[in-house]
């Protein structure tokens, strides 16, 4: 045991894979916890042993109720809580009553919010047993409320905050945080949160949503996970004058002085925690979406969720619901409205999963693919104007000002909505589609709710029953002509969360775009017979955790069969080792 704890300690690997239940390829288990039973004790250390009121301070350590005559006894607790005890799963069951009674959603995310900095473990179990009720309350579309009005709700830091203040100094200031052994870090600089536009420092909500999910979904340790947020000012009007915005106040910095940010940023996250740690860029504006992550996906381990999460769980929604419209992915032909960060990424890895089927090179395969954005038809006569990320998209074509026309002159059989404005997909639209089509297959992906390009029920009543939808953010069920339609969620949480965990504990150093194929297919292959007859075209949020273990073993086995993998040798079983490595939310005993 002590050869072990020191070797994790040092940075090494505390790993034997072919044993169940313990961890391997995540962060190294200093403490003991995964190597421990739950009927055997550890010892609660934080920078000394926590003990009375201390151990009820430390959200990693605290059980509440929870603690046991013996160990009150042992860790000075006696007189600081109620003679009553609790199990886990009661304690689970008042919170859950407590959390049903709130009206408004951002009460329930605050209340979520105050258990995970009051009981980190208890938070988790919720989250985990609960997936389903809970996700759109942690995230989207609760989380984009909470962002609009997180310098008023702000209590205590559940991240860092880098500002243009600490410039030449990056390095001290994560070294401020206390878990060293870092694996995932979420940043953002809140310049395109949702579709709510720019929250400047307020978008810290979105990477702490983000990691909750990477603990619950995927089983990555909480302390290996850290939230960052990149302040370099905000354009928005509104915020400045708020007295209550907990940014800084000043217009954002743009070209050089924030590209020299950006790269002492990633320069020091790498000093300080290795080549392997995962940088997920999240809710960064078109421009500089596209520009980190090719100017960083060669040196760093980076991942956009926005251009590459997005496009693989939505090409996991694709290849699913060939099964109900028939045909290969080269059969079909793609309308998208929005030609951003969302639509150039889904339109890029539909192009290369056909390319790969097809053995058709890419620039062939990408022309059944057109896109439509705020001018229009994206045809060739445009090349001149467009940004570069839309440029590959500018097919042959004559000029088509509005969406319908669109629709109406390329005839498509999947429309994908990623403008991130709401009530786009008109009746029109939705109709134009069912008239040619079957089984029209219309996602409209824009979150939140608000500004989703239709609702299930207007895709549903407006194709007379005939489309099959799926969304960003929840709907409820639908009932029409006496049929109950279930509309799927083209959640980003169905892949980031194993494909993060994949990586990790395969130890690879690099993204590489074939991974993203491999947790779509991953994806596709969870949707049962079952999912399929209620319309459903991904799987049930219910078994995500195995979902996403089947997705961490399908992208760490393309990272090993690529040579980006560093940890071996190669685990016999992935799925098994990924199961292994998750991280489980259930109390310790203490001694």
């Amino acid at each position: 045991m002590e050869s072990t704890l020191i070797k994790g300690m040092n940075g090494g690997s505390v790993v034997d894979d072919d044993k169940a239940g313990v961890i391997g390829g995540g962060v190294e288990d200093v403490y003991g916890e995964d190597r421990a039973s739950h009927d055997q004790a550890i010892t609660p250390w934080t920078l000394s042993l926590a003990s009375g009121y201390t151990l009820l301070r430390d959200p990693r350590y605290n059980k509440g109720l929870a603690f046991t005559e013996k160990e009150r006894d042992a860790h000075y607790l006696t007189g600081l809580l109620p003679p009553a005890l609790f199990s886990q799963d009661l304690q689970e069951k008042r919170l859950m009553k407590i959390l049903r009674e709130y009206q408004v959603p951002l009460q329930r995310y605050m209340a979520l919010m105050d258990l995970q900095e009051r009981n980190e473990k208890l938070f988790y179990k919720l989250l985990i047993d609960n997936v389903e009720e809970l996700l759109p309350v942690v995230y989207t579309p609760t989380v984009g409320e909470a962002c609009q009005k997180y310098g008023s709700i702000f209590r205590r830091p559940q991240g860092l905050f880098i500002s243009l203040k600490e410039k030449g100094k990056i390095l001290e200031v994560l070294k401020n945080w206390p878990e060293k052994s870092i694996q995932v870090i979420v940043v953002t600089d809140g310049e395109r949160i949702l579709g709510l536009g720019d929250l400047g420092c307020q978008g810290m909500g979105i990477p702490v949503g983000k990691l909750s999910l990477y603990t619950a979904l995927g089983g990555v340790r909480p302390s290996a996970c850290l939230p960052i947020t990149i302040d370099v000012g905000t354009n928005n009007k509104k915020l400045l004058e708020d007295d209550f915005y907990i940014g800084l106040r000043q217009n954002r910095a743009t070209g050089e002085e924030y590209a020299e940010l950006l790269e002492e940023f990633m320069s020091a996250v790498k000093q300080n925690y290795g080549e392997k740690v995962l940088i997920q860029f999240e809710d960064f504006a078109n421009h500089n979406a596209f520009e980190l992550l090719a100017r960083y996906r060669t040196t760093h381990l980076v991942f956009n969720d926005d251009i590459q999460g997005t496009a693989s769980v939505v090409l996991a929604g694709l290849v699913a619901a060939l099964k109900l419209v028939g045909g290969t992915l080269a059969d079909h032909t793609f309308l998208f409205l929005g030609a951003g960060e969302a639509g150039t990424g889904i339109a890029e890895l539909i192009a290369l999963e056909i390319s790969k089927k097809t053995n058709a090179p890419l620039e062939e395969t990408r022309k059944k693919i057109w896109l439509v954005d705020s001018k229009g038809l994206i045809v060739s006569s445009r090349k001149e104007s467009l940004q570069h990320f839309k440029k590959p998209w500018a097919h042959e074509h004559e000029p088509v000002k509005e969406l319908l026309g669109a629709v109406k002159a390329i005839k498509p059989t999947v429309l994908i909505g990623t403008s991130g404005v709401g009530k786009t997909f008109t009746k029109e639209v939705v109709e134009a589609m069912a008239s040619f089509n079957e089984k029209p297959l219309i996602l409209a992906l824009s979150n939140p709710t608000s500004q989703s390009e239709c609702t299930a029920e207007e895709a549903y009543t407006w194709s007379e029953g005939r489309a099959i939808f799926a969304s960003g953010s929840p709907f409820d069920p639908v009932e029409f002509n006496g049929k109950v339609f279930v509309p799927g969620q083209a959640n980003n949480a169905y892949i980031f969360p194993g494909f993060g965990l994949g990586l990790i504990m395969s130890g690879t150093i690099r993204v590489h775009d074939d991974m993203l194929l491999a947790a779509s297919e991953a994806l596709a292959a969870q949707v049962t017979e079952e999912n399929y007859a209620k319309g459903l075209i991904y799987p049930p949020f219910t078994n995500i955790r195995k979902i996403s273990a089947h997705i961490a073993a399908n992208v760490a086995a393309k990272a090993y069969e690529l040579g980006l993998a560093s940890h071996l040798p190669r685990p016999k079983d992935l799925v098994k080792y990924a199961e292994s490595c998750m991280y489980t939310p259930l109390y310790n005993s203490y001694r």
